[in-house]
């Protein structure tokens, strides 16, 4: 498999201003540098453990994402040099990281994360919910965060018309809060939803960050 292909494949479906995040979980370090060689710099990451490890290894220009559930007792390894949160849930976990990050002099950009798939396993907030914590305005006095966007995933499903259903309730309600919410905040900009299978479809739907793992890597090896 040839990595450096399989980037500028993706990268050749995607337009102007949409970013490729390269989901490197569970992939070894000799991947994730093939893949750096190839001009990717931002990688994405699940496991704390695992993103850390990378990171004290890898160049320092590297923008670390982290993808997956974050867990609150663990949110002090990766503030230091997380660049973007995609999973943010719940407030508590927002305070959380914002704790951590006044600790650690830093401002930590974050997505919140919307459950808009089908599926109970998947994390995030109900758009209900996601409306009412916005309102309630007590994240406007967390100096160490910046909420920068929304983060979903769709089912996981072959219903393309079910996934492209599931992206655009995500991005309407994102149009919702920047005028509701956001109106005088331009970091307020990002959208983080598709991934292998569905990214092309996210795209269209008005995704500007993909989160690319077995196009690129091939798949993963546990």
């Amino acid at each position: 498999m040839n990595i450096r292909e399989n980037i500028e494949q993706v990268l050749s479906d995607l337009p102007q201003g949409v970013r490729l995040v390269a989901v490197s979980k569970f992939h070894p370090v000799e991947a994730l540098k093939e893949a750096y060689d190839a001009g990717q710099r931002i990688f994405g990451e699940n496991k704390v453990q695992e993103m850390g490890a990378k990171q004290e290894v890898l160049p320092k220009d590297i923008e670390w994402h982290f993808i997956g559930h974050l867990q609150t007792n663990k949110i002090k390894y990766i503030v230091p040099y997380v660049s973007l949160i995609h999973g943010i849930d719940s407030y508590k976990l927002l305070n959380e990281v914002n704790k951590a990050a006044e600790q650690n002099g830093r401002v930590i950009d974050c997505l919140l994360q919307l459950h808009i798939a089908q599926e109970e396993t998947k994390f995030g907030f109900s758009f209900e919910e996601c409306k009412q914590m916005l309102t309630d305005g007590k994240w406007k006095k967390l100096a160490h965060i910046r909420i920068c966007g929304l983060m979903g995933m769709a089912s996981n499903t072959e219903n393309e018309e079910q996934i492209r259903r599931e992206f655009r309730s995500l991005k309407s309600f994102f149009d919702e809060m920047v005028h509701t919410h956001f109106a005088d905040k331009s970091a307020f900009c990002e959208l983080s939803m598709g991934m292998s299978h569905d990214y092309r479809m996210a795209v269209t739907e008005g995704s500007t960050l993909v989160r690319v793992g077995s196009k690129i890597f091939g798949e993963r090896t546990y």
